[in-house]
């Protein structure tokens, strides 16, 4: 089970796990109080695939930065609290409840002319997708920039699990530096 400690702390004691129905719960509460919820990561991948693919252990959300003062105090009244992390910082952190539900907040303004001016960096366009949870309409980063956001690092399976997934539906072009994944899958080695 997992336990708070002291400030906010949490102790894992079982895998983080993030159902579609925590998902739709979350999204559907910040649009009833007026905030607009994006999509990110894994997640934002299976809305545009318009079914779950693999298991995820939080949910990544793009929100306007104004909208953080409620954020929190939404969050909090569920039983989310504060998960300190070395990366955290007024524009990205992470909640997560005693269930094991994390959410991972990444916050941006833009001006006028949709011009970035703050937080996390996306840009306007990236912002501006839509996909499907269990039937429902969601925001999402559309799979253009999925699949850029999805390089630039050290990557893992399920990177190369998204990413394939959104090449092959959408007709986007592999990324150079998935080719080892896509080599390790079609040269398996001797059998055994």
């Amino acid at each position: 089970m997992t336990t708070w400690h002291g400030e906010g702390t949490l102790d894992m004691d079982k895998t983080p796990n993030m159902p579609p129905e925590i998902v739709l719960e979350i999204v559907q509460l910040f649009n009833q109080n007026g905030i607009e919820a994006i999509l990110d990561g894994g997640w934002a991948v299976d809305a545009l695939l318009g079914e779950q693919t693999r298991p995820h252990e939080d949910l990544d959300l793009a929100v306007f930065h104004q909208d953080v003062p409620l954020i929190r105090a939404l969050l909090e009244e569920r039983g989310f609290r504060d998960v300190p992390r070395n990366d955290s910082w007024e524009c990205n952190f992470v909640y997560g409840d005693d269930q094991g539900h994390l959410v991972d907040i990444h916050s941006c303004s833009f001006d006028e002319n949709q011009q970035h001016i703050y937080g996390v960096d996306y840009a306007w366009d990236a912002l501006q997708g839509s996909g499907k949870l269990q039937g429902v309409k969601v925001r999402c980063i559309p799979p253009e920039w999925l699949v850029d956001f999805h390089t630039g690092y050290p990557l893992d399976d399920n990177d190369y699990h998204d990413v394939r997934l959104l090449c092959e539906k959408f007709s986007l072009p592999l990324p150079e530096e998935y080719l080892p994944f896509l080599e390790q899958t079609s040269n398996p080695g001797p059998l055994p």
